[in-house]
């Protein structure tokens, strides 16, 4: 398969939002999905959307590692030792509902966005369904960093990157950067 190029902030499929897939098990959403597993482990990201490969499909691929597994290989990941390992998921014209009224804040980071990362709030437990590329149903419930994930790729696929999320631009900087935040004196 093919390593796709990755679309950057202030590309305009990023900006837009995307169209319905009509058929799931079509032979070139297969090679399109293909090509994106591909990208994604060479990008060395959890998540990807259609649109950041310069498809205006809804279409969504990601993947929770445990926590213990990547923490050298999946920079400001996020994950806690207790969220739970899914396996690469692909999901063609998503939904998404919130569940409750309850969110949290996290660091994010993004593909399309290198070496930058944010902290924004989003549901905590959240429904989301699609299909796969057989045209089956799928619809988990998810919570945490899953819920996250989840969250940050459907955004793509409506034109919205991390930071229009953030409440706190003081929160975006480079990754290396804002985890010397960490290391720094109390102040008094």
């Amino acid at each position: 398969m093919a390593i796709l190029k990755i679309a950057r902030i202030g590309h305009p499929y990023l900006r837009k939002k995307s169209v319905e897939i009509e058929d799931p098990t079509a032979p070139e959403i297969r090679e399109l999905v293909a090509n994106m597993v591909d990208t994604l482990a060479d990008a060395g990201g959890v998540g990807l959307a259609a649109p950041q490969v310069h498809e205006m499909l809804r279409l969504v691929i990601f993947f929770v590692p445990l926590a213990s597994e990547a923490a050298d290989r999946y920079h400001d990941a996020g994950l806690e030792d207790d969220d739970e390992e899914i396996a690469l998921t692909v999901l063609v014209n998503p939904v998404i509902e919130a569940i409750g009224n309850e969110t949290e804040a996290a660091y994010e980071g993004c593909l399309s966005i290198p070496h930058m990362t944010g902290e924004v709030r989003r549901p905590r437990h959240i429904r989301y369904r699609g299909l796969d590329l057989d045209g089956n149903v799928i619809e988990r419930e998810a919570e945490g960093f899953h819920a996250r994930v989840v969250q940050h790729e459907c955004d793509h696929l409506d034109g919205v990157l991390y930071p229009q999320r953030m409440d706190d631009m003081s929160t975006f900087g480079y990754s290396d950067e804002v985890q010397k935040d960490d290391d720094l004196p109390e102040s008094k």
